[in-house]
């Protein structure tokens, strides 16, 4: 059987990621899913026979003290996101799935950009158009602002921003091996606008994006009034695989309540695929082995899925 190679890394050492990448390891159906490269503490994981550990900086590690943001715990999260994402990027692994990390720690480590995601894209010196994606189970989300104050939403919006939203999720739910994904679109005013009563982005921006899209190949629905739009999507017949939104709230709100504690966030768009819970680190309950597992399995399976994808596009144009 052939699987796809993941680079784990275990996130926040003074988080839960290592417990959740300890429980990740310790199910054999996990594990039976891919070779795994392991970046983490040898103090902190019990890895089993078949698991790869990674040499690096951060193998033998000082503890760190739970449950605290500090320079030291950022400092090590900067370097193993660079060694998972070179691992894949210089073709070792398919894909790479780290487990939450903490951004008050990350900044006091040194990351200058506003997340992860920019990060990525400065580490991998990526100019195309990328931006995070939610998922949960068949559901997918993208959104065409993300980290900006919402008062300056409606003059960051354009048609080409929806209209890449669209494809980005599109392209993604693709190599996930969905081959033809559904996307519905919300609108940004109450009532979709109201026919220009409430606003007219959904006239003059968001419509247009649509049909953009759907000139270029990517069938999408919309703009939806944005309160009924995920009623409409999760419907077993006439569903969307996938939800474009405008601002971040708008979707992850939703997707929250939907199932907090299943999601995985997915960074679309760059060109390797990297997954990770869409949950945090939880530093109230480090140690105490309340954390659920889920998201870090449901985050390690679609690295699996889009691992085999990549590998396969990779074969492809060699």
């Amino acid at each position: 059987m052939i699987t796809p190679t993941i680079a784990l890394f275990t996130g926040d050492p003074a988080g839960i990621g290592p417990e959740l990448v300890q429980k990740l390891l310790d199910e054999p159906a996990n594990r039976q899913k891919a070779k795994v490269i392991l970046i983490a503490q040898k103090s902190l994981i019990q890895a089993p026979e078949g698991v790869t550990w990674h040499s690096w900086s951060g193998l033998d590690a000082p503890e760190f003290e739970p449950g605290v943001a500090a320079a030291d715990n950022g400092r090590y999260m900067v370097q193993g996101l660079a060694e998972g994402a070179q691992l894949v990027a210089s073709g070792v692994a398919d894909a790479f799935c780290f487990a939450p990390l903490n951004k008050s720690a990350l900044r006091l480590g040194g990351m200058h950009q506003e997340d992860e995601l920019r990060w990525f894209v400065d580490f991998l010196n990526y100019s195309g158009v990328c931006g995070e994606l939610n998922v949960l189970q068949n559901l997918w989300t993208a959104r065409v602002t993300s980290h900006v104050p919402l008062k300056e939403v409606s003059q960051l919006l354009t048609s080409n921003k929806v209209f890449e939203a669209i494809e980005m999720i599109s392209k993604a739910l693709q190599a996930s091996g969905n081959d033809k994904p559904r996307i519905a679109v919300c609108g940004l005013n109450p009532h979709n606008g109201d026919n220009g009563n409430y606003g007219d982005e959904e006239i003059k921006i968001i419509a247009p994006g649509v049909a953009i899209a759907n000139a270029a190949g990517y069938p999408a629905d919309g703009p939806y009034p944005a309160d009924t739009a995920f009623v409409r999507a999760i419907r077993k017949e006439g569903g969307y695989d996938g939800v474009v939104t405008m601002y971040h709230d708008q979707g992850q709100i939703a997707m929250k309540l939907l199932g907090f504690e299943k999601g995985v966030t997915v960074h679309g768009g760059l060109p390797i695929p990297i997954t990770t819970p869409a949950h945090g680190t939880a530093y109230d309950i480090v140690g105490k082995n309340k954390a659920t597992p889920e998201a870090m399995f449901n985050a390690f399976e679609l690295a699996c899925r889009m691992g085999m994808n990549h590998r396969q596009s990779k074969n492809k144009t060699s």
